[in-house]
């Protein structure tokens, strides 16, 4: 959400940035705003002037009755005056109360860096880390290596839970806990806080971290209750400091957190699908970033290389895409997109997402920052470290020996007790 005094003094630009993000049925809404705006400052000074008037004439009616005079006629003027405040301040509300509505749909000014295109075909390629080789031996896709590994029970999933749901069982469940284990601890190297957090959120907490298209979208609600299973650590890490003001000494507070996650869009069709590729549970170690503002962009730089480094050491290749306007949820001011190798499909798929909020949540959720005397919004970022199955698939796929087997990546060994190779034993 942005701020207010931006569309009052400078709609042009904010309707700008409305067509760059090629939203463009959303332009008339900073009109709407603007006049909403308008009556709700008229009813504000309405009532701010009975109040005057109303002291006004208290002052005289006290003066008049120490003088032994006749006040009836200022007592009878002043009698009308409380509910006639009342409601006004009942249509100020209900038109803040519109205006706060439209201003959530408003997106985010986007970082002047942000490449301009419609959708995720024209994300544009930054960087790509590691070799994307392709063996000269069969790579089986990693359902097929999963079930010859015995690693995995897709059938008894879809039974239990249904579609999207799965078993991960031995040494692949425990190479999955492994990458976890060792993401989190590689994030504590880091100097970031680990933190268990809830794994449900509030609605208010919903709508302060993110747009509302994702939670019609994303966001599974439970039945009879004012919760929601969240979709990543990083809605109930930021909900944290809802309505909280944070000293700069303070700053910045950096978190990680381990959270399953929960979504219930399992998306397109095709071979990604098979296995446990797009899934509706799946689990993460998640960094949160709150800043200064003029850190951020140090800090998203940061939170990149972080993320790159945890790839290295499982051996597993990725590039990086900057994510288009038009690829970009409202909230976001910047993003990039961290993408896996697939030697099996010969290409690059999203692993885990990097995102610079700006003040947008802090905005929606008043988390300030109070320094040197003033007061302003704080600036939030997110980063997934890992996030299985994904990170599992790349890094069964990249480690897959001529065999069949997989090679555990040496910074793995320590979790997976010295072992080295995972195979099928029979």
């Amino acid at each position: 959400m942005i701020d207010i005094n931006l569309i009052r003094e400078s709609p042009e630009l904010v309707k700008e940035n409305i067509k760059k993000k090629f939203q463009d049925s959303k332009l008339t809404l900073v009109d709407v705003i603007i006049r909403h705006d308008k009556k709700w400052r008229e009813f504000k000074k309405e009532a701010d002037n009975l109040r005057h008037t109303r002291n006004e004439l208290t002052q005289k009616i006290t003066k008049l009755k120490k003088e032994k005079k006749d006040a009836s006629k200022e007592i009878k003027a002043a009698q009308n005056i409380p509910k006639e405040i009342k409601e006004l301040e009942d249509k100020a509300n209900r038109t803040k109360e519109k205006i706060t509505e439209a201003m959530k749909v408003i997106p985010q000014m986007l970082h002047s860096s942000v490449p301009i295109g419609k959708d995720e075909s024209e994300n544009v390629e930054l960087e790509k880390i590691g070799k994307n080789k392709v063996p000269d031996y069969e790579i089986f896709n990693h359902s097929e290596l999963a079930l010859k590994l015995h690693g995995a029970d897709f059938d008894s999933g879809r039974e239990v839970a249904g579609k999207g749901f799965y078993y991960l069982t031995g040494d692949l469940a425990q190479l999955h806990s492994a990458m976890l284990a060792f993401a989190r601890d590689h994030m504590i190297k880091q100097g970031f806080s680990l933190t268990v957090p809830p794994f449900m959120i509030r609605s208010a907490g919903v709508d302060g971290v993110m747009s509302f298209e994702e939670k019609d979208v994303m966001m599974y609600k439970i039945e009879g209750e004012d919760l929601y299973l969240i979709g990543t650590s990083e809605h109930t890490l930021i909900a944290k400091y809802q309505n909280k003001t944070l000293h700069g000494k303070d700053l910045p507070i950096k978190l990680t957190a381990y959270s399953p996650c929960f979504r219930k869009e399992v998306g397109a069709h095709g071979i990604e699908e098979k296995g446990f590729y797009r899934v509706h549970q799946f689990e993460k170690q998640e960094m949160v970033v709150i800043c200064e503002p003029e850190e951020s962009y140090s800090w998203y730089d940061k939170m990149l290389k972080f993320t790159i480094e945890v790839f290295k050491e499982l051996n597993v290749p990725v590039r990086v895409l900057e994510c288009c306007s038009g690829d970009l949820a409202d909230l976001k001011a910047k993003s990039c997109d961290v993408e896996a190798w697939s030697p099996k499909q010969k290409k690059y798929w999203e692993a885990g997402s990097l995102t610079n909020m700006e003040d947008a949540q802090a905005r929606r959720l008043n988390i300030k920052i109070e320094n040197k005397g003033k007061r302003y919004l704080a600036h939030t970022l997110n980063n997934t470290v890992i996030a299985n199955p994904r990170g599992l698939i790349a890094l069964m796929e990249n480690n897959q020996q001529k065999d069949g087997s997989i090679k555990i990546p040496k910074a793995l060994q320590p979790y997976m007790l010295g072992k080295k190779v995972i195979k099928n034993e029979n």
